[in-house]
C-alpha cells in the first residue's frame, strides 16, 4: 500500500487530504506468508458488518470516476457538512 499525505489550506483553516493506492488483491498476487491471516481478518470484519455490530464510514459511493462525479464530490466537500467517507470507484 501506497499512501501519500498532502496538507493544503481552505478558507484559513488547515486541511489533510490522504490518497491511498491499494491492490486488492496483493496477498495472492504475490502469494504472501499471511495470506491466510487476511483470509480471516477480512471474514472476521465482514461478520461484524453483517451483524451490525460496526458499520463502514462511507456514505456516498460514486461510479465511475468521471468529470461529472469528481465535481459532485467537490460540492459535497466544499460544503464544509461532509461526515464520513466519498468514494469514487471504477466499477
Amino acid at each position: 500500500m501506497i499512501t501519500d499525505r498532502i496538507s493544503i489550506i481552505i478558507t484559513k483553516k488547515q486541511k489533510s487530504a490522504t490518497f491511498v493506492w491499494e491492490l486488492m488483491f496483493t496477498s495472492s498476487l504475490f502469494q504472501t506468508q499471511d495470506i491466510i491471516v487476511q483470509y480471516h481478518l477480512l471474514n472476521a470484519v465482514t461478520n461484524l458488518i453483517d451483524s451490525k455490530k460496526i458499520k463502514t464510514t462511507l456514505t456516498d459511493l460514486l461510479s465511475p470516476i468521471n468529470a461529472e462525479n469528481l465535481r459532485k464530490a467537490h460540492k459535497k466537500l466544499e460544503s464544509g457538512r461532509t461526515i464520513g467517507k466519498i468514494v469514487l470507484s471504477i466499477s
